[in-house]
């Protein structure tokens, strides 16, 4: 009998914590951000698919074994969990970038120039004038500030789409590093002994003050740093700003309707200036986190960083929310570290390829979410409609029930 009372018992605190999680999750569908989480996670997958797709046409007997390397390579061991940390920091800023825009309005696609000018603010502070690294990423983000305000003053005081500006500042910037680098002995890798005269110098072994904390962790990878905890800490900063204070108030509103944010006496022109100015210093401090690191040195090319463009969809991705561009950007630095597992089943151009259809197919998200949007909007007016028309139905007449006296 015990046993039995026991075991009706266990069932039923069994069956109420179900309920619990399934009305948790009930409630959860009423949240301002579940349909984008949902979005998020709903373009991942299909992302992930169609890479899959990829490599059944291409190499149909390893397809599923570069799948698992590519989503667990990430994990496989300490070096490359630290390695997904460093790619995730500069990405991570460059999303920002795009995502702060966006939030004010304005589409910033000259995040991938920004980054360049402040990479070389952050070299040219640690090479030239021996700055420590958190004068060096202040000197990026002044940089990228400045780089990203041109655009911003040709889009307030002359009405020039910020798209077509900040894309040839892309250019024009990366040109600009180029020749000055190239230019400057100082700052080439030939003028300390190497033999690439197309590269700048690695920072750390010129200025070791410059390089970025290791956190005492440099035994276990060189990857790890502290640009991870730069990047979330200014990540949750934006935020703030943007969801907590009447400055960000002020940003959005402008970005919204920029003729009714004068009525309410909001300086428009200041404030197309300033997002473009925080959105490049952001920017900029993804290319001091990228080369302050001391695992990489600035080529001196005539290709663009792929780091600014990839912010685009970073942002994308985690819906220009600060909080959910942390993700996206471990969610893409995690595939491009696992996509190196794959080889040698692939060769690197399909890598390539695979990873590239999975981040921009990411970038699709919004486009979900706008289709759960409506989704559960015409439901919802299904659902009304029927209560409606419930209500409205023409009730049956009241039968009366004779009395006693109406019988006699």
């Amino acid at each position: 009998m015990k046993n039995s009372n026991f075991f009706s018992q266990m069932m039923s605190s069994i069956g109420k914590f179900f309920v619990k999680i399934w009305n948790g999750i009930l409630n959860l569908r009423k949240k301002r951000g579940f349909n984008s989480i949902l979005a998020s996670l709903f373009s991942i997958v299909i992302g992930i698919v169609i890479g899959l797709l990829l490599m059944l046409m291409i190499k149909p007997k390893d397809a599923f074994y570069g799948l698992a390397m590519m989503l667990t390579g990430g994990v496989s061991n300490i070096s490359n969990i630290f390695q997904v940390l460093y790619t995730a920091a500069p990405l991570l800023m460059t999303g920002l970038a795009v995502g702060f825009a966006f939030k004010t309005g304005l589409f910033n696609i000259g995040a991938a120039g920004q980054y360049t000018v402040g990479a070389f603010f952050a070299i040219f502070g640690a090479v030239i004038l021996k700055l420590p690294w958190y004068l060096d990423i202040l000197l990026a983000a002044l940089g990228g500030a400045l780089w990203g305000a041109i655009p911003g003053l040709f889009k307030a005081f002359l009405n020039v789409n910020e798209v077509i500006t900040s894309i040839m500042f892309n250019w024009i910037g990366l040109f600009a590093v180029d020749l000055i680098i190239a230019n400057t002995p100082r700052l080439l890798d030939t003028y300390y002994g190497g033999a690439d005269q197309s590269r700048a110098v690695n920072v750390a072994g010129v200025n070791p003050g410059a390089k970025l904390p290791s956190l005492g962790m440099e035994s276990l990878s060189p990857y790890m740093n502290v640009g991870i905890f730069i990047a979330i800490i200014l990540a949750i900063v934006m935020f703030i700003i943007l969801n907590k204070t009447t400055f960000g108030y002020e940003l959005k509103a402008c970005g919204y309707n920029k003729e009714s944010s004068k009525y309410a006496g909001i300086n428009a022109k200041r404030n197309i200036v300033l997002s473009m100015a925080i959105s490049g210093a952001l920017a900029g401090i993804g290319g001091a986190l990228t080369y302050l690191a001391g695992t990489a040195q600035m080529q001196v090319t005539k290709s663009i960083s792929p780091i600014g463009f990839n912010g685009i969809p970073v942002a994308l991705l985690g819906m220009s929310n600060p909080i959910g561009i942390i993700f996206s950007a471990l969610f893409i630095a995690y595939i491009q570290i696992g996509g190196n597992a794959m080889q040698p089943e692939f060769a690197t151009e399909v890598i390539d390829i695979v990873i590239s259809v999975i981040i921009y197919l990411s970038a699709f998200s919004l486009v979900f979410k706008q289709a759960i949007d409506k989704y559960l909007l015409n439901r919802k007016r299904k659902q009304i409609d029927l209560e409606l028309a419930e209500e409205n139905k023409p009730k049956p007449p009241a039968v009366e029930t004779p009395k006693e006296g109406d019988l006699q």
